[in-house]
């Protein structure tokens, strides 16, 4: 049990250092990890965990936090959050004094805007990955393209696209 707790905290305290854009940015690296590298979980239990991670209240690092009970139980889940958190946020507090202190100097105005399209980056990798983990036929993909298409155009809540796709997922179960 021990190794697996150290693997747990080596895994996203690792993670956690280059989290650029939040949980959902390191998406494609988690499920890397946890289904591939280290066989943690299934594909469909990830999806799941996404799933429940997304559908509750509260931040989305509930994802690393259910991965954790998943893998060791109440001991995993304390592990696993604590190293998503406490090497970003500490990070995240010393970059924050440096960046007020030196707001004004070309290199860090350089460096906040070189990481804006990084984020953005991360976050359409952790969109494709999702797609490839839980689309398994043509009525899914359409429907994670139409939502990313509703998203991306509209300014309404995305809410709207994921009770459309479904409605749309459902129809289609019960027709085939």
């Amino acid at each position: 049990m021990n190794g697996v707790l150290v693997d747990l905290a080596r895994t996203f305290a690792a993670l956690s250092l280059v989290s650029i854009g939040g949980i959902n940015a390191l998406l494609p690296e988690i499920h890397r990890q946890v289904v591939a590298v280290h066989g943690w979980m299934t594909d469909t239990a990830f999806a799941n965990a996404f799933a429940i991670a997304n559908a509750s209240p509260g931040p989305n690092v509930i994802l690393v936090s259910l991965i954790g009970w998943e893998v060791a139980g109440l001991a995993g889940l304390l592990v696993a959050t604590l190293a998503i958190l406490i090497p970003s946020c500490t990070l995240a507090y010393f970059a924050s004094h440096a960046i007020m202190r030196w707001s004004d100097r070309p290199a860090v105005v350089l460096l906040r805007d070189a990481l804006v399209p990084v984020a953005l980056g991360l976050m359409l990798a952790s969109g494709v990955s999702m797609m490839r983990t839980v689309d398994r036929d043509i009525v899914t993909v359409v429907i994670s393209l139409a939502t990313a298409a509703f998203v991306y155009t509209t300014k309404r809540n995305p809410l709207w696209a994921l009770a459309s796709g479904a409605i749309v997922n459902v129809a289609a179960l019960h027709l085939s």
